[in-house]
């Protein structure tokens, strides 16, 4: 199995990165967390809860094992090293703030560096950019990572799969995150399929 990074920052949709870390982990592939302080107050008015602490209570508990925790400073994790680069990067949701410093090479946290190592290593990284609306430098910057291997998927759900609740457009997104990934899924039909 592989090994994934999931940073979660500070932009809404902490439950996009949970879902992703629970249907990762489900196929038991090691992710590493890393959520940025903005991250755990976000998920903290979102979710209920601050950090993956309480996994029962994010629906968690039954794949924690295949689940590893880092701190946004711990400098020491081994996914920050070229020779340690893990399988894909995601960032999911990315705030502008965080695509703003992977795109001008900033590396002052894990989640930065991880993501220039992703980026260096020629690894893949997918930012799950959640902003609205975009003004012309977020813009810029999307163009500036994708331009240097980084592949931006906007937390933009669809409606031709008839979603009935919001889990069916939590699951879309993170459908097509996994579709990036190459990984298999049965979150949303594709289009057309019966």
């Amino acid at each position: 199995m592989s090994d994934f990074v999931i940073g979660i920052t500070g932009a809404s949709g902490s439950i996009y990165g949970i879902r992703l870390i629970q249907q990762l982990a489900l196929k038991k592939h090691t992710v590493n967390v890393v959520i940025t302080s903005a991250g755990k107050m976000v998920m903290k008015e979102e979710l209920g809860v601050s950090g993956l602490g309480k996994m029962d209570k994010l629906g968690l508990s039954k794949v924690k094992n295949n689940i590893k925790i880092w701190e946004n400073n711990d400098f020491e994790a081994p996914f920050m090293s070229g020779s340690s680069a893990p399988e894909a990067v995601i960032i999911i949701p990315c705030s502008v703030g965080k695509l703003a410093a992977i795109a001008n090479g900033i590396s002052g946290n894990l989640i930065e560096r991880t993501a220039d190592v992703a980026l260096k290593e020629k690894r893949q990284l997918i930012l799950v950019v959640r902003e609205t609306p975009l003004s012309l430098i977020h813009l810029e910057n999307m163009v500036k990572v994708a331009r240097a291997g980084a592949q931006i998927l906007p937390a933009m759900p669809a409606f031709y799969h008839h979603p009935k609740t919001i889990d069916d457009m939590v699951n879309f997104v993170v459908g097509k995150v996994l579709n990036l990934l190459r990984i298999e899924h049965n979150l949303f039909k594709g289009w057309r399929k019966e």
